[in-house]
């Protein structure tokens, strides 16, 4: 009976794993992705190497986390921990066929969360410091990129702007024994050298996907005991790597596609924000969700390039004296928020910052200042896509609650942790 519920809750534990890799390939290399940078079939294999090494690493920390500190490790029976799988890989399915990167450590916490309400042994002060990172890190994502998207990007554009050649980066020269990679044609060498850095931040996500996902797929197991923390790691990556080679193909459009408009500077920007605050989370043991923060690192960076349209002065203007004028151009310019406090924050973000210091005036380098970018060339809808993101969010929030409610209900009835 054991040995039957341990194939049991293997083959959730590779259900969940199969899961995450459709949902994490898409946050990791989507903007690679969707500016031509590799191949999915390349992105699916570069996703899975790095995530298995991310899991290896700072991984083990978060699959303690999981494994025993939330709720304690003797609550995880076999039959406790297959429960516990079965509701996360049901929820980010679910995620996966809507074609939106799932919140996976979200969902997964949920479903112990649910089990230690349902058994008395949830430890709230261990939750409270992870739903406050789950509540920190995606704003500060946010504003990260909003400031670099409204007061940094065009200077950085400018600096280090990439014009996109037509058709391969690289072609393989077949002359030798070894075929050996040079830049295509009409490849210039500065193009080549950012695509790199973007598909090495890439791999850099997927390093910090593997460190703070892996801990989701396995975490109930290794916790009770059933398997070690290296058989679960190299389980994980396994079925990961078949989730990134399958269902990732839809995620990787969405993220890469349908957000914002993604050009490969915009890529570097996402990537080096999100896998930073994911990975410094993940040394601290925090199962935090590279799929929340990437994505509003696109969000607000659209959001910030679009709200380039106005200055702080325009805007309060338009709101006291309600101008026909300044109130269209303050509309255009924040479209990506419909919400008055949308407004306020973008007024708060100009007034830390500093309008004036960062260019009320024409910019430096042929830059146009803040405020003078006309709104049909800065376009917010070009730059972020309110309803995707409403989409996104709806399930970010659907998942894990669809989680810890369907756990609560199946311990309350059927109290098979341990101690009973």
């Amino acid at each position: 009976m054991v040995t039957a519920v341990l194939i049991i809750g293997l083959a959730v534990a590779v259900f969940v794993g199969f899961n995450i890799g459709g949902s994490s390939t898409g946050v990791a290399f989507g903007p690679a992705v969707g500016s031509r940078l590799v191949s999915k079939t390349g992105a699916a294999a570069l996703f899975t190497g790095f995530a298995l090494l991310g899991g290896a690493t700072v991984g083990t920390e978060v699959i303690e986390t999981m494994g025993g500190r939330i709720v304690p490790a003797d609550q995880f029976t076999l039959a406790a921990s297959v429960g516990v799988l079965f509701f996360v890989g049901l929820a980010l399915l679910i995620s996966n066929l809507f074609g939106v990167p799932a919140s996976t450590s979200m969902t997964a916490v949920g479903a112990i969360a649910g089990l230690g309400v349902a058994s008395g042994s949830l430890d709230y002060a261990v939750m409270f410091e992870i739903v406050s990172a789950w509540i920190v890190a995606p704003v500060l994502a946010f504003w990260i990129c909003a400031v670099v998207g409204r007061y940094l990007y065009p200077y950085l554009d400018a600096w280090f702007g990439i014009d996109r050649s037509d058709g391969a980066l690289f072609v393989l020269d077949r002359s030798g024994s070894v075929p050996i990679p040079h830049l295509a044609e009409d490849t210039s060498r500065k193009e080549g050298f950012w695509s790199a850095i973007v598909l090495a931040i890439s791999c850099y996500m997927a390093f910090s996907a593997g460190a703070s996902n892996t801990a989701n797929a396995v975490a109930p197991l290794v916790g009770g005991g059933a398997i070690s923390i290296t058989q679960g790691v190299v389980l994980a990556a396994a079925a990961i790597g078949l989730g990134s080679f399958t269902i990732a193909r839809r995620t990787l459009d969405t993220v890469g596609n349908d957000l914002t408009d993604l050009p490969l500077l915009a890529s570097l920007v996402v990537a080096i924000v999100s896998a930073t605050i994911i990975t410094v989370l993940s040394e601290f043991g925090i199962p935090a969700s590279l799929a929340v923060s990437a994505t509003m690192c696109i969000v607000g960076l659209g959001w910030g390039r679009a709200t380039r349209t106005t200055t702080v002065a325009s805007a309060a203007t338009a709101a006291i004296q309600g101008s026909e004028e300044t109130t269209t151009i303050s509309t255009n310019a924040l479209a990506a928020d419909d919400t008055a406090t949308g407004t306020t924050a973008g007024d708060v973000a100009g007034d830390v910052t500093g309008d004036t210091a960062n260019g009320d005036v024409a910019g430096a380098g042929g830059v146009p200042g803040i405020g003078e970018e006309e709104p049909d060339e800065l376009a917010a809808n070009d730059l972020f896509d309110p309803a995707t993101t409403g989409r996104v969010v709806m399930l970010w929030i659907m998942t894990p609650s669809l989680s810890a409610a369907a756990s609560f209900v199946l311990f309350e009835l059927f109290p098979v942790y341990g101690g009973t």
